[in-house]
């Protein structure tokens, strides 16, 4: 019995020809960010060598200038993407403005929100991260892109997935139309098709939050957590405690194997009310994947797709896993506060 390989490009074709209108500018961009992706996911295998090679600071040995992860992986999703005629805007999690497209390229009709680099602080430590991202339709009248096509509700998301840079390199994405992975062969450099149509189970096995910061939850979330870890053979409890810091792990994880991941509203820093998790560089686009797959996303009130941005980098308490959880999460602090 063989096994039938299908590469990503493959993948989004086959998707393409279920719209006899579609133009191909959807599924090229596509394509573009799982190129990106290869380029990102071969800087950071390297990572581990940075002090054995001396390739940081200023200069490596060849006298070029090198850059940091996070400030590479910004750069080659915009060099990748800037001049395909394909988009009107960009905004990343690592610049303050919209990300314009230069005069002297043709606009397209989508924008990409995107975190280049999640999670960069563990690369010392070589732990996963990873790549977050999400494209809507242009709604502006103009001829170039404006906020105005990036501060959209989640709901209205054309695409949104992530990369995971791990043990292996895994690209996963919806279109509203289930969510599919793609782990990246280095023997032939392409991603091929490894999990179809992944759901979420109901239920979760993991909990993930960083509990050091218990004291400056609201009475609802404690109340939440100290559940989760009261021993019930009927619902599974206690839950297994997993919390890595790194938002696209934590959450790659709990997809795969059920789990609730949990960033709350900060009640004692007034910098942080509401957390630090950004709404369209990281919530809405994995709130995008966890509903296709059957999950659910909340900000502990209500769901993150219905949210309607008011800025670019905009924060949100976040709630993102297994529905019967997220559900419990909100029962909790509906209760409680």
């Amino acid at each position: 019995m063989t096994t039938e390989i299908i590469t990503i490009e493959r993948h989004i074709l086959d998707q393409q020809r279920r719209f006899p209108e579609a133009t191909g500018e959807f599924t090229g961009l596509l394509y573009d960010i799982a190129l990106a992706a290869k380029i990102i996911s071969r800087e950071v295998s390297k990572a581990g060598l940075v002090e054995i090679l001396g390739l940081t600071g200023e200069e490596n040995v060849q006298g070029e200038q090198v850059m940091k992860l996070d400030v590479f992986a910004n750069e080659t999703i915009v060099r990748m993407n800037d001049h395909t005629g394909r988009l009107c805007a960009m905004a990343s999690e690592e610049t303050r403005d919209l990300i314009p497209i230069p005069d002297r390229f043709p606009c397209g009709r989508y924008v990409l929100l995107f975190d280049p680099l999640d999670g960069s602080s563990n690369i010392d430590m070589n732990v996963s991260i990873g790549t977050i991202f999400s494209i809507h339709r242009k709604v502006s009248g103009g001829p170039r892109g404006t906020e105005k096509d990036c501060l959209q509700p989640g709901y209205e998301q054309a695409a949104a997935g992530y990369i995971i840079y791990g043990s292996s390199t895994m690209m996963v994405y919806t279109t509203g139309k289930g969510v599919h992975g793609f782990t990246l062969d280095p023997s032939v450099g392409e991603f091929l098709l490894s999990h179809t149509d992944i759901q979420i189970p109901p239920r979760a096995k993991y909990y993930s939050i960083n509990e050091g910061y218990y004291g400056y939850w609201s009475e609802g979330v404690r109340r939440y957590v100290d559940y989760v870890k009261t021993p019930d053979k009927a619902t599974g409890r206690p839950y297994s405690g997993r919390y890595i810091g790194s938002l696209v792990a934590d959450f790659h994880r709990n997809l795969m194997a059920g789990g609730i991941f949990m960033y709350p509203a900060d009640t004692q820093d007034p910098n942080r009310p509401s957390g630090k998790i950004r709404l369209l560089y990281e919530a809405a686009p994995l709130a995008f994947i966890v509903e296709q797959a059957g999950g659910r996303a909340s900000d502990g009130r209500q769901d993150i797709m219905k949210i309607e941005p008011q800025w670019l980098h905009q924060r949100v308490p976040l709630f993102i896993g297994s529905k019967k959880d997220v559900d419990r999460a909100e029962q909790f602090i509906r209760q409680f506060g």
